[in-house]
């Protein structure tokens, strides 16, 4: 079998897990391993059945058309199921083993060491004759080589341990895009607040009405995206990218929503967000985050967004500087909404108040339409009924 295209851009993979061993007998599109691209991680099916041989190790790295595995088609599905012979294998190893570990574990001299305790003591320069041991018969445990250690700093017998792992593909791919966008950018953020009573009050109301009839739940994402969607229609430099010497812009809003998947923050996009209601944005979003939870998201959904929301808040964020997601030129960071104290027709009063962020590339986007735009998704948060629901709530939810 030789390792499939996940995407035009995409040359090489790298084996993240096999989820069969060297020898199994496998079906056909039974999913074999998965592999990661610097997008995504996708599931390799067997292209027939049979019995396997592994051609690469976890974490190799392979080009797309390479040979990683070799399924021997001849061979019978053995009787009795799928377990292969190997797992009876490892059920009877430690019972072979076992009778070995009690006599062995009795003839420990007093003043012995374990391997780690003496690579501790020796690196000290001290004979583990010198200390005194509380494991079995007197043999000195890595915790005994630990305390036995002096130590600039208060000794507290406490582990020190480390581990190293390594990185999978997508992360270090996000890891370059990421110091690539600190390093060929000029990026700025700039900040507001928005009062999120207005929404708190509609969502109250008509939550739900809203999941009775649309089976989704009326979340804050559908306001911002839309909130966004209209700021973008008024600051289209927002909605643009750098393309060598030229500014690229369009005429149409696919958003980019992070969210967080099992192997790390994945990017689908809303496609022609302009054009989706409330109960689009919701029912796409809802898609979309289940699909990166499941693994099942692919690199076509995750490409191609012109502008990206991502929120924070949902950890617990306050405030934060989100870093553009390239080519892009703009990303929205949401944070947590917390009661605050603010002045409102000269009284102060308590209202929920999320703090929010516009990172911006300021080669193409400059401060007064960074400024403006953030004001313009400001204005139609404290405002959704007039400004994203033209004063007709029942229409916009459509119930």
């Amino acid at each position: 079998m030789k390792v499939p295209s996940p995407g035009e851009s995409i040359t090489e993979v790298e084996i993240a897990t096999w989820l069969v061993e060297d020898g199994d007998y496998v079906e056909k599109d039974q999913a074999i391993a998965e592999v990661d691209s610097d997008k995504a991680t996708l599931e390799l099916p067997a292209e027939v059945s049979g019995t396997i041989t592994l051609k690469a190790e976890e974490g190799d790295a392979v080009e797309v058309g390479a040979v990683v595995c070799l399924i021997d088609t001849s061979a019978e599905k053995p009787e009795g199921g799928d377990a292969p012979a190997k797992e009876e294998k490892k059920e009877a190893a430690p019972a072979a083993e076992a009778p070995k570990a009690t006599p062995a574990a009795d003839t420990y001299a007093t003043g012995s060491a374990s391997p780690a305790a003496k690579k501790i003591l020796a690196e000290k320069g001290i004979e583990a004759s010198a200390v005194s041991g509380t494991g079995k018969a007197g043999r000195v445990t890595k915790e005994d080589a630990v305390k036995a250690v002096p130590s600039m700093g208060t000794p507290t017998g406490g582990s020190r341990g480390t581990s190293r792992s390594k990185m999978s593909m997508l992360r270090r791919k996000v890891a370059e895009r990421l110091v690539e966008v600190k390093n060929t950018t000029a990026m700025l953020t700039t900040f507001n607040e928005v009062d999120m009573s207005p929404i708190f009050a509609l969502r109250n109301e008509h939550k739900e009405a809203f999941k009775a009839k649309h089976g989704v739940g009326l979340g804050f994402m559908s306001f911002f995206t839309l909130a966004v969607v209209r700021a973008l229609e008024m600051y289209p430099a927002v909605n643009s990218m750098m393309d060598g010497k030229e500014m690229l812009s369009y005429d149409f809003c696919d958003i980019s929503i992070a969210v967080s998947g099992p192997k790390g923050l994945m990017v689908p996009v809303i496609r022609n967000a302009e054009n989706l209601s409330f109960r689009g944005v919701e029912a796409e979003v809802k898609r979309l985050a289940l699909r990166a939870r499941d693994g099942q998201i692919t690199v076509d959904e995750m490409t191609g967004g012109t502008f990206t929301i991502t929120n924070g808040g949902v950890f617990g964020s306050m405030l934060s500087t989100p870093i553009i997601n390239p080519p892009q030129s703009g990303i929205l960071g949401m944070h947590n909404i917390v009661e605050r104290p603010v002045a409102i027709d000269g009284k102060v009063e308590i209202r929920p108040i999320m703090y929010v962020a516009l990172s911006y590339d300021h080669r193409i986007i400059d401060g007064k339409e960074s400024v403006g735009f953030l004001v313009a998704v400001k204005e139609a948060l404290e405002n959704p009924t007039e400004i994203l629901m033209n004063n007709d709530v029942k229409k916009a939810l459509e119930l």
